[in-house]
């Protein structure tokens, strides 16, 4: 049996089914094992590891909700959020932003890609050139964000690195925006969301792209990043001083696990517990070339999980009613065996999307499409519901084509 426990329960005899670690880099060399020694268990913990999943047909048992009890309880947790407060007023729609988002997107990331070069470089940086990307972003973000987050889904993982920091620029100013921050911040923290891993330009490649488990040398290397992205820009005139919290703060971790400086709670600046809730949905729900991304929903069931130790719930929770369960672009499997694209969010309901039904599984082959309002009745342009994200990769489906 499967069973998620708390670091506190671990005992040496107990086999690890799964870290539930994506977005960590353990110290182990596989992520399931069994806990030999004592030296086992201060390893787990000194990673930061707060919960994980033990099978206990291979090792010793204990007092604990199974994989499912604890998959239904995040999922209450999640359901609680259904209703929400109606979101900002877009002012465009979603087929009219696309292409400015489109533009947009790629101004970002062309930017960042010869920012980062020049750092590796050792050149002036372009930090007008990257402001001005910024402000792009954010005004296609509040026209409609919708646009700019179908867009990430879309991503290459051979750039990776780049269409990382955009993404993760466009959520910050989305969500900056949803916490009722003014125009003037929201630039200045997505001009940070943009920089954040700017000190990878600093660190090898070869251990960035690595794909099998960093060994420990390789690990504090890696997390050297943070402080050679501040040194770069510390050095720089005319850095706006929000710029440095996504930064300087996107892996601290709420209950102080995080790095460089090991700090918690809300001694963590807000900036900083947002940019490292977005740095890490974005991260595991991104392909690169060591990582299945997860769909959208599961990225935030891993959310939920992982709140209360490693990021602010409350945040948590602004974040996800600010992105969406079912974001536009993504993917989904109807109850009536029908695949569909999510093209709006519902102001009264995350689960509840519009989606633009194209496809029928039964009888394999394509549909006329047809908008289906997932919060009406049937008969009135609803009637259906959402039982699963899908691979579009699987399905061979090209969602831009339905946006």
């Amino acid at each position: 049996m499967i069973k998620k426990v708390s670091v506190g329960q671990l005992r040496v005899g107990m086999f690890v089914h799964d870290f539930n670690a994506g977005w960590l880099d353990h110290p182990f060399a596989l992520n399931s094992m069994k806990l030999a020694v004592e030296e086992d268990l201060r390893r787990v913990f000194a990673a930061g590891i707060r919960e994980l999943f033990i099978d206990t047909s291979r090792g010793l048992d204990v007092d604990a909700p199974t994989r499912e009890e604890a998959a239904v309880d995040t999922e209450q947790q999640i359901r609680q959020l259904d209703q929400v407060t109606p979101p900002a007023e877009r002012r465009s729609a979603l087929a009219e932003e696309l292409a400015r988002a489109r533009n947009a997107f790629g101004e970002g990331t062309r930017v960042i890609r010869n920012v980062m070069e020049d750092a590796r470089l050792g050149r002036q940086l372009e930090i007008e050139s990257a402001k001005s990307a910024v402000e792009k972003i954010a005004a296609s973000v509040l026209r409609n964000g919708n646009a700019m987050m179908s867009l990430r889904r879309l991503k290459n993982v051979d750039d990776y690195t780049y269409l990382h920091s955009v993404s993760v620029c466009a959520m910050l100013a989305a969500f900056a925006r949803d916490v009722g921050m003014d125009m003037g911040d929201i630039h200045d923290i997505a001009l940070g969301g943009l920089l954040h891993d700017i000190g990878k330009a600093r660190v090898s490649a070869a251990v960035l792209n690595k794909t099998t488990r960093l060994s420990p040398e390789e690990f504090t290397l890696v997390k050297s990043h943070v402080v050679l992205g501040s040194d770069l820009l510390r050095q720089m005139p005319g850095i706006p001083p929000l710029t440095f919290a996504p930064l300087e703060l996107h892996h601290e971790c709420y209950d102080g696990s995080g790095y460089p400086r090991g700090i918690k709670g809300e001694t963590i600046d807000l900036v900083g517990r947002m940019s490292a809730i977005v740095d890490v949905y974005d991260a595991i729900s991104s392909e690169r070339c060591y990582h299945v991304p997860l769909s959208p929903a599961e990225a935030i069931r891993k959310l939920f999980e992982w709140s209360g130790h490693h990021f602010d719930p409350q945040l948590v929770q602004r974040f996800v009613r600010s992105v969406g369960i079912y974001p536009v672009g993504t993917l989904v499997r109807l109850e009536s065996e029908r695949l569909g694209v999510v093209i709006e969010q519902r102001e009264s309901s995350l689960l509840t999307p519009v989606v633009r039904v194209m496809f029928d599984i039964r009888h394999n082959h394509y549909l006329a499409p047809d908008d289906v309002d997932l919060s009406r009745p049937l008969g009135t342009g609803g009637g259906d519901r959402i039982v699963s994200h899908e691979s579009p990769a699987r399905w061979k489906v090209d969602v831009a084509r339905f946006l």
